[in-house]
């Protein structure tokens, strides 16, 4: 089959999870024996792209993402005409080279982007965050979950102040979005990551069509996962403790930190992995010989040292779609904990052994968790044969779906 993956987050010297993800699928698909070539961005450097975002076919620079001038911060409105503009950038450079394979599957950030399609293009998407309804992806503001569903209240995410005029003109921004990804759903073929997004979804916009979409978790590489667990040939560090992510406001660190503490037994080491905004300031207040911050780390080094972790642990405040580290940390045979939001309890179904996953109500809740892991020994378990979330496991049902 010749596929087409598309995506505005590639390429990038540091690729979030959705990049990642695609990534992982390309090459996946690839070693099976299928024509896969990655469409993403112009304005990032046109030399070896493929070679930079670890993708072992061609990678086509194909549109640009950058553009000033839209002034929303300045404004203090949500443009409804900003998100439409990049839809069709995108579904310009798709209509151009679509004609040359079987499947084009979108993963990114407009979920309007099929409506500008040429027609007769099989042409599926993935959406891996609440970025179907909400123009932040995230629907997390001031340290909290975001729950209205009222376009007006999105005004709070792009002006503190917003008057009427304002607030205005980003609902209709937001109806604008929405209607137009719930145009999408209804007439082209969608992948949502976990149910937890298409209930969100449904919350935002009742009633609409989403009789093609399919609900398909992320997955992971296990063979890759399984060579490193065999590499540290049991080598398991008793009270280690692994976090990995992006050090923002939503990945719960600094809740983390600032409960974990106090209560952490005398044997117990934090190791962080990551980068982000607030690591500075988490390093100034927790740093120690038992607190460390690694920074960022390649992914094989990050994934050498949770083999080697006794617990690891996932505590995002906002509400993760399909936690890929969740799901990693399962396959490593790995305990976790973890809160329990988003899509994040349906993991549960992935764990290699009861108990694996620890879902935590409150941060209190999952400290507690945590300490309670750390009075036991680690489990130390050898690769399992098979695990569900593999990618020789889910590739099958897109592949399922590219032909439907």
């Amino acid at each position: 089959m010749k596929i087409l993956m598309v995506s505005e987050d590639l390429p990038g010297t540091q690729i979030g999870g959705l990049g990642k993800h695609v990534v992982t699928l390309a090459n996946n698909l690839l070693a099976q024996g299928h024509q896969v070539d990655i469409l993403g961005r112009n304005d990032r450097g046109l030399d070896a792209c493929a070679a930079q975002i670890g993708f072992h076919g061609r990678f086509i620079p194909g549109f640009d993402y950058a553009r000033p001038g839209w002034k929303e911060l300045q404004l203090g409105v949500f443009n409804p005409l900003k998100r439409p503009f990049f839809a069709k950038k995108i579904a310009g450079a798709i209509n151009a080279r679509a004609r040359h394979y079987d499947v084009v599957h979108y993963h990114g950030h407009l979920p309007m982007t099929g409506l500008y399609l040429d027609p007769g293009i099989n042409y599926v998407q993935t959406r891996h965050d609440q970025g179907s309804e909400c123009l932040t992806h995230l629907r997390f503001r001031s340290g909290e979950v975001c729950t209205t569903v009222t376009p007006q209240d999105c005004s709070a995410c792009i002006s503190a102040n917003a008057g009427p005029l304002r607030k205005a003109v980003t609902a209709v921004a937001v109806r604008n979005y929405r209607e137009g990804a719930a145009a999408s759903f209804g007439s082209q073929k969608t992948v949502f990551v976990s149910e937890f997004l298409r209930r969100q979804f449904l919350r935002a916009v009742p009633g609409a069509d989403l009789s093609r979409t399919r609900v398909i978790h992320n997955f992971i590489d296990y063979a890759r996962l399984a060579r490193h667990t065999r590499a540290a040939a049991g080598e398991v560090h008793r009270g280690q403790v692994m976090l990995v992510g992006r050090i923002d406001a939503g990945k719960g660190f600094g809740e983390f930190l600032a409960e974990a503490a106090p209560r952490l037994p005398p044997h117990a080491q934090v190791l962080i992995v990551g980068d982000g905004p607030e690591r500075e300031a988490l390093a100034a207040a927790y740093a120690s010989a038992r607190i460390r911050f690694l920074g960022w780390r390649e992914y094989d080094e990050a994934i050498a040292l949770a083999v080697r972790s006794h617990v690891c642990v996932v505590p995002s405040v906002c509400e993760e779609a399909c936690s890929t580290t969740v799901l990693e940390a399962l396959a490593l045979g790995k305990q976790c904990v973890a809160l329990a939001r988003g899509g994040t309890p349906e993991l549960s179904g992935y764990q290699r052994y009861p108990g694996q996953l620890q879902l935590g109500a409150t941060m209190r809740e999952l400290v507690g968790k945590l300490v309670l892991q750390l009075d036991g020994a680690p489990l130390v378990l050898a690769p399992a044969p098979a695990f569900g979330a593999d990618s020789l496991q889910v590739i099958p049902k897109l592949l399922d779906f590219y032909a439907e």
